[in-house]
């Protein structure tokens, strides 16, 4: 960064900090550059300890995970419900009745086409 002849004639600014090191810039920005660098550690530093913290939780239930569940087997689980129409059991749709069974032509050889009732 090249000396800037606006920062040398601005009052509020001594020369002794533009010129010890003016490829570093300002002594108020080399103090932001320490700030951000020391707040980037901090918050890497918080998020390693949170990870560890849910690793080692992860591990403690996996662990005390056989303990807490017995072993199912398919006779301890209950049937499904049957299936339901909830609109007839409210009572917006009328109930049909069973269907009728339909008479089931059957042809035999040689001879006339008969019906049949199952």
């Amino acid at each position: 960064m090249a000396l800037d002849p606006h920062e040398i004639l601005q009052a509020n600014k001594s020369l002794d900090d533009l010129a010890a090191s003016p490829l570093g810039g300002t002594r108020r920005q080399r103090w932001q550059r320490l700030q951000v660098g020391v707040l980037g550690l901090g918050a890497m530093v918080l998020m390693v300890g949170l990870a560890d913290i849910v690793t080692s939780s992860v591990a403690q239930n996996r662990a005390a995970m056989p303990e807490a569940l017995p072993p199912v087997s398919n006779e301890d689980v209950p049937p499904p419900p049957a299936p339901r129409d909830p609109l007839a059991d409210a009572g917006v749709v009328p109930e049909l009745p069973a269907p009728t069974p339909t008479p089931v032509i059957t042809a035999t050889p040689g001879g006339p086409l008969v019906p049949v009732q199952n």
